[in-house]
């Protein structure tokens, strides 16, 4: 095991099951302090106060450049990596941009603007891993600059940029490094500029960032996008432009929030404590526990396996990304769901127990269902709770009487997750599909128990109706308790829209989806991409890619691609 501060460990309070690094890090105890020290120093300004917060950006920019192994002059603030990768694109010198077709849009849009603006040509790099063959093969005579992420944010294949350095010769380098800074160890100073977020893997919230430039950047780029704060003498107002400065500064646009800066030094002083190879170390051992996880249950490791950082990718054979999103998240554990594949990725922090807890998470979902001698299905989810109360559906049902239903969903079958029935009020059966109510609060976790509203049935008779979560020992929703009764009296209103009870899922289906197109108000062969891309929004917030084959379902309503249908879903969750 790796050796760590027990210190740095102190500094973080998330859960045990959060493994959603890449996607955002909760900062530590010192960076929260920090900022509520800060902000109340500035609640009591005085004479001195504004100098003494502008003194963070020293502080944070010291740090930065410390584990970067640069100096204060070559290195600059920025509330984040796409400004700096937006400045590295507009003020790079001309001439063609090497850049990997398989980045994330932070790494594309500023270079794809800066060509509209004719700045510079782009042209990309095949897909696949970034690496110095496949880099050196694609360099022309007109290629002036390569840009390329440290980490891959999909498979976290850590790129290695010495012998990409080497390659690129003497060409600018540009490294997103927000993937991999601070907790990978890397030769940064190859990079003639290195952009750094720092809401990720160095918990410091967001608006934090940094660059730092070689001095080989420097003499090349002309830094277009610079501010007052940028510029020579910054405090001489002379109603003058003065020229940029002939350090990284020339990059500043303005002044940052110094509680901001004093947070992100915070942040990067913790770091420098644990020491990069220690938190390092311990992040691989956490992935491999994940890794042994994913394949003992019968996963696949999709992402990188050499050269990796600590990014792990997986599927899971016979279940949608979705599915195996949602069972995760049913335990508690929070990773990034995409289309194609479920992404963890652990820190320091993260103790063993959670390589458990995902195991536990996935054993429940591939659990097969019991079959039982009444037209009763056993739940695969904390099948003992679920299965104890199959009786009582029956003998509930018995007690209330005819014009009554009772049934028992089972949330780790979605959709058809209908366990056990008794009455025929919706005509439904075991096997069959919750409502489009019941699916929508379970896919944005509103999983409130809903007691004495107002619904119809599919004849139109008035149907009072309640709603119980069934939860597992950690308080977990595993599955529900639905009572429909024929309404005798005057029920409350149930806050959403009507209700409807389809009988299968390719119901369900055709129900949602024409409900979505409804709302667009207009006919799909008029849609254009935005109102397609509300369709697939208003789906999402329902639930209906919950169920299996769903996207291949809408593509053929919308009349376009998977691929566009998945390229929606990751604009519209911002994945």
């Amino acid at each position: 095991m790796t050796r760590i501060s027990p210190r740095y460990l102190l500094q973080f309070g998330e859960p045990a099951g959060y493994l959603d690094f890449a996607r955002f890090g909760p900062p530590s105890h010192a960076v929260l302090d920090t900022t509520a020290s800060l902000l109340d120093a500035s609640t009591k300004a005085g004479p001195s106060t504004v100098d003494d917060l502008m003194r963070q950006e020293t502080r944070a920019k010291a740090a930065a450049a410390r584990l970067s192994g640069s100096d204060t002059d070559h290195t600059v603030l920025l509330p984040h990596t796409s400004l700096g990768l937006f400045q590295a694109a507009f003020n790079a010198p001309g001439g063609e941009a090497l850049v990997s077709a398989a980045e994330f849009p932070a790494n594309t849009y500023p270079w794809a603007r800066a060509e509209q603006a004719g700045r510079l040509t782009v042209r990309r790099l095949p897909l696949g891993n970034v690496t110095a063959d496949a880099i050196k093969a694609a360099l022309t005579s007109e290629t002036s600059l390569v840009s390329v992420s440290a980490v891959d944010f999909r498979t976290g294949y850590r790129a290695d940029l010495a012998a990409i350095r080497e390659v690129a010769g003497d060409r600018l380098l540009v490294v997103d490094g927000i993937q991999g800074f601070g907790v990978t160890e890397a030769p940064w100073d190859v990079a003639d500029v290195l952009v750094v977020g720092g809401q990720k893997w160095l918990r410091a919230g967001w608006g934090t960032g940094f660059a730092v430039l070689s001095d080989r950047a420097l003499e090349r780029m002309e830094p277009i996008l610079s501010g007052w704060t940028g510029a020579r003498d910054p405090g001489l107002f002379d109603d003058e432009i003065h020229p940029a400065d002939d350090t990284a500064a020339a990059w500043s646009i303005s002044n940052l929030s110094p509680i901001t800066s004093g947070a992100f030094a915070a942040a990067l002083e913790l770091v420098e404590e644990a020491g990069v190879g220690a938190i390092a170390g311990r992040i691989a051992e956490r992935v491999g526990e994940l890794e042994d996880v994913v394949k003992s249950v019968g996963g696949e490791v999709v992402s990188a396996v050499e050269r990796r950082a600590g990014i792990l990718a997986f599927t899971l054979p016979g279940h949608a990304a979705e599915q195996v999103g949602s069972a995760l998240a049913n335990a508690g554990i929070a990773a990034t769901v995409r289309p194609e594949h479920v992404r963890l990725s652990p820190h320091a922090s993260t103790p063993a127990s959670a390589a458990e807890q995902v195991r536990s998470a996935l054993e429940r979902l591939k659990k097969p269902a019991r079959v039982f001698e009444t037209p009763v299905v056993a739940s695969a989810a904390s099948g003992d709770l679920l299965t104890a109360l199959v009786p009582a559906v029956h003998a509930l049902a018995a007690m209330l009487g005819p014009g009554n239903e009772v049934l028992l969903h089972d949330l780790s079958r979605l959709p058809d997750s209908i366990v056990a029935i008794a009455g025929d009020l919706t005509g439904r059966t075991v096997g069959g599909p919750m409502t489009d109510l019941l699916l929508g609060l379970v896919r944005r976790g509103t999983t409130q128990d809903l007691t004495n509203y107002e619904t119809h049935g599919p004849d139109g008779r008035a149907i009072r109706s309640s709603t119980l979560f069934l939860r597992d020992a950690d308080g977990v929703a595993i599955g529900c308790l639905c009572v429909n009764r024929l309404s005798d009296g005057a029920p409350k209103a149930n806050g959403h829209e009507p209700e409807t009870f389809p009988p299968d899922v390719d119901s369900l289906q055709r129900f949602l989806v024409g409900r979505a197109v409804a709302k667009a108000g207009i006919p799909v062969d008029l849609m254009k991409k935005r109102h397609k891309a509300a369709v697939v929004r208003e789906l999402d917030e329902a639930g209906f890619f919950l169920i299996k084959d769903s996207v291949d379902h809408l593509a053929g309503e919308l009349d376009v691609t998977r691929y566009t249908i998945y390229n929606y879903l990751n604009e519209i969750r911002g994945t």
